[in-house]
């Protein structure tokens, strides 16, 4: 009985060990941008730090290793357990570096873990169990345990606990783990009364960190962010940050600044009005992304317009601009209108599924800084949007920085030519982001920018209009490739681009 239950604790260990894995990779990726890149290093660093756990696990005297799996359950829990409540004050409050601490506790925790199998089965051989047996219930269980929190993580526990207290959570099932093995096999350890002891504290400051945790993340975060927070949620897809500081709200999204209040205006006019005062026949609109509904209260502005249909992957972000009462009132509740429809699709699957042509389309998707996020600005993807653009329609992308990701923004230009559109590129100066860049496209080369707009608007003129569309010399287009799938050269431009502005 008691060795089932060694067995069963194998499931409870596996899932421990891939959750620190998994915390640690949302964490950087929300953090540090680029998930693609920040759970790809993290793996490998864990594989090899675990295979190294593997081998000095071999070196661990017989008579200890009871002891010696106690002493690494209770390490691995405190550790593993406190690690993302650690990343959030070292990224937030230490001057030392993030990425740093980030792989050492990776490693750490990768080398304890590592350990904690081979020690299991140590333990169930001495016990004179038939080794092919062995090996198969241990593995077997080592998986389920993996496949269960691989689910649960993105569904419930992210979402729902947070990353630091997801972390107390799973260490302390380790601490609880080493308490039962204390107190079941008391026997035949060299001081049960002390690893029990031992135990119970691991698991007091675990309890402790698990309901301390949210006021910890939101100290290090007012502090990473500045203003004060008046809304702070984790989401299957990202973390959303809003902050306030008198009349001035902003908007954070994995630490990446979206919009200010101050002058979202002038980001929100110049990605909308251009096209939609050139088609004053214009009924429907798509919108990509945009699920703060600013880009909609534009739209509606139009008297023409008969129907908004907006789809963006995260239903959390168009709940809260639906019916948060100051962000709902900031999109002058743009997305309970009765003109507008609100999907919550990725938005390639959604278009592959919808037949419908669309007089404009605006994508608003954030900037191309992972894999996941390039193939939405890629040839094959702007071919899917022609297919339901309206022949005389227009299609406007918010193109990131001209000015200080050029190689970004002509590649934005150069992938729409290559699907097939005529483009016109155009810029605007926001304050909170500096020079951003924009690209109209049409299917035929007719376009020609407003010399008056029938609206009233804070922002744009005839003037001002004129000289969005162009580009000063050190603005100038640059030759660069296309953003296809199988390279994604974008994403490649983008972390030049940005890196060398940071440097």
């Amino acid at each position: 009985m008691l060795d089932r239950t060694l067995i069963i604790s194998v499931f409870v260990v596996a899932s421990c060990g891939l959750a620190y894995e998994l915390i640690a990779g949302a964490l950087a990726s929300y953090l540090l941008g680029d998930s693609i890149l920040q759970f790809s290093t993290i793996i490998g660093c864990y594989l090899f730090a675990m295979g190294i756990g593997s081998h000095l696990a071999q070196y661990v005297p017989e008579k200890r290793v009871l002891d010696r799996f106690i002493e690494i359950e209770l390490l691995v829990g405190l550790i593993g357990g406190a690690s993302a409540a650690v990343l959030f004050v070292v990224f937030a409050w230490l001057s030392m570096p993030f990425r740093t601490i980030l792989y050492a506790l990776v490693f750490i925790i990768g080398i304890l873990v590592g350990m904690e199998i081979p020690l299991v089965m140590r333990v169930l051989n001495q016990r004179q169990a038939d080794f092919s047996t062995l090996i198969s219930r241990v593995l077997t269980f080592d998986y389920l345990g993996a496949l269960a929190v691989s689910l649960l993580f993105p569904l419930v526990l992210a979402p729902k606990l947070g990353l630091a207290r997801t972390g107390f959570l799973f260490g302390l099932c380790n601490a609880l783990v080493a308490l039962w093995t204390a107190r079941h096999f008391a026997a035949e350890l060299a001081q049960p009364r002390l690893q029990q002891q031992r135990a119970v504290i691991a698991i007091l400051f675990l309890l402790l960190g698990l309901f301390a945790s949210d006021r910890l993340v939101q100290w290090s975060e007012q502090h990473i962010f500045g203003d004060p927070i008046i809304h702070a949620q984790t989401t299957p897809y990202q973390r959303l940050i809003v902050t306030r500081w008198r009349d001035d709200l902003r908007l954070y999204i994995n630490s990446n600044l979206q919009f200010s209040t101050r002058d979202e205006h002038r980001y929100h006019e110049a990605l909308v009005h251009p096209a939609l005062s050139s088609l004053p026949s214009a009924k429907q609109v798509l919108v990509l992304g945009g699920g703060d509904g600013l880009a909609v209260r534009e739209i509606l502005r139009y008297p023409n317009i008969e129907h908004v249909t907006l789809v963006d992957l995260d239903p959390a972000m168009t709940s809260l601009f639906s019916h948060n009462a100051e962000l709902a009132a900031l999109n002058q509740h743009a997305l309970t209108n009765t003109k507008v429809t609100v999907i919550n699709d990725d938005a390639g699957r959604w278009l592959e599924h919808n037949a419908q042509i669309y007089d404009v389309i605006i994508a608003d998707f954030p900037d191309p800084s992972n894999f996941g996020l390039g193939k939405l600005y890629s040839v094959p993807m702007y071919r899917l949007i022609k297919h339901h653009l309206a022949e005389t329609g227009i299609f406007v992308v918010q193109s990131t920085s001209p000015y200080f990701a050029p190689r970004s923004f002509w590649c934005i230009d150069a992938t729409l030519k290559a699907a097939g559109f005529f483009t016109y590129p155009y810029h605007a100066h926001v304050p909170s982001f500096g020079e951003w860049g924009y690209v109209l496209a049409k299917q035929h080369d007719n376009y020609q920018p407003p010399t008056h707009y029938a609206l009233p608007l804070r922002f744009l003129d005839a003037a001002s209009t004129q000289l969005m569309f162009r580009f000063p010399p050190d603005m100038k287009a640059i030759p660069v490739e296309a953003n296809h799938l199988n390279n994604q050269m974008l994403v490649h431009y983008f972390e030049q681009d940005w890196g060398n502005v940071i440097r």
